[in-house]
């Protein structure tokens, strides 16, 4: 055969175009895994030729949790990438708010557990408009959540007294949030913080919303240990540190089944249930894969790292994790959208003037 210098890549893309060459060892394209929609698969390869990679600000999970949906999509769909930043609620909206006024667009898609910030965004027009197709996959319950179809539910949790078995017996431990102020729990209880985490503030708007504001100036008067996200009432429960808390259902019973000394209690008065958002930023430079992991967030592998992980799941389709109780077995309770936007900025600063932090 003649010698010479070696094809150009452009005569190589011609003889390709004609049949005459193929791709050699190692020049194989990426492929998704698994089966995925016509529309997944447009918005797949309209993100891999754009060298697409999303920024996701979350709350929804712990950063264990919300690290292995952000490995799952990226094994599910090379050349496209989801970076996960995991805060708690507040800091994240905090971090998404600074971000816009400095006119920078570092968050590509946008989840957290205050339906608040979702509200106030779009009032704002900082939302893309986008209508997931794996939308009509949800439990009825979560879908619609606006209407207009700039935010959609991809998670759900819930808010449970929760409490040390090794120090509490199952029959003294709380039945109801009211028994949270008995004086035999002085120096012995766990709470989250309003003005970092979006469940610990929509569970005391809840809370306000039943028994008024006396509730907070009553549970003061048993000294309460506060932390930050929900999740740190897990570490303190588990530590021993307190001994019964208003935590989250997931989280607990997570840690319980890896050998943890933790239980829950469906309160006689009402599971907090929490709705948590995701949303397009509106001026996202990265569209397609932004919307490839939305629709990511709502389909079936998402939520199956939601029950491996002790996470609420939001498909009828993927059962639910260990020691969870169906929803419709338990007296369950949330405040309105409305409620929550108004009531949140209200209980942040009573909390403050309450507790001293």
């Amino acid at each position: 055969m003649p010698t010479g210098r070696p094809f150009s890549r452009r005569a190589l893309a011609s003889l390709a175009a004609l049949g005459l060459v193929r791709p050699g060892p190692g020049r194989a394209q990426a492929q998704p895994a698994g089966d995925i929609s016509a529309n997944e698969r447009t918005l797949y390869e309209a993100g891999k030729s754009g060298n697409e990679q999303a920024t996701w600000y979350v709350s929804h999970y712990n950063s264990e949790t919300a690290e292995a949906i952000g490995r799952a999509f990226n094994e599910t769909y090379p050349g496209v990438k989801v970076n996960v930043v995991r805060t708690t609620a507040q800091v994240a909206f905090q971090r998404l708010s600074q971000d816009m006024r400095a006119r920078v667009r570092n968050c590509d898609v946008f989840s957290s557990t205050d339906m608040g910030h979702f509200t106030a965004l779009k009032e704002a027009g900082q939302l893309e408009k986008y209508v997931p197709r794996n939308a009509v996959h949800l439990f009825e319950a979560y879908r619609d959540i606006d209407p207009d179809g700039y935010y959609h539910t991809t998670a759900a949790g819930t808010v449970l007294i929760t409490y040390n078995t090794s120090k509490v017996k199952p029959e003294e431990a709380p039945r109801k949030w009211t028994d949270l102020l008995d004086p035999k729990w002085r120096d012995h209880v766990a709470v989250g913080h309003p003005g970092f985490s979006g469940y610990v503030g929509t569970w005391v708007v809840a809370m306000r919303k039943l028994y008024g504001w006396d509730y907070f100036r009553n549970l003061e008067k048993n000294k309460p240990q506060i932390g930050r996200s929900i999740n740190d009432t897990v570490t303190m429960l588990n530590s021993g540190e307190r001994l019964v808390a208003a935590g989250p259902g997931a989280t607990t019973l997570r840690s319980a089944a890896r050998g943890n000394p933790l239980d829950v209690i469906y309160p006689e008065d009402g599971t907090l249930l929490m709705i948590s958002p995701s949303a397009i930023m509106k001026g996202t430079r990265n569209p397609n894969a932004s919307r490839l992991f939305v629709e990511f967030l709502l389909g079936k592998r998402a939520n199956e790292i939601h029950a491996e992980n002790f996470s609420d799941v939001t498909r009828p389709d993927v059962p639910s994790y260990p020691g969870a109780q169906p929803l419709d077995r338990v007296k369950v309770i949330r405040p309105t959208t409305e409620e929550i936007e108004e009531g949140i900025p209200e209980v942040k600063e009573a909390w403050r003037d309450t507790f001293g932090v």
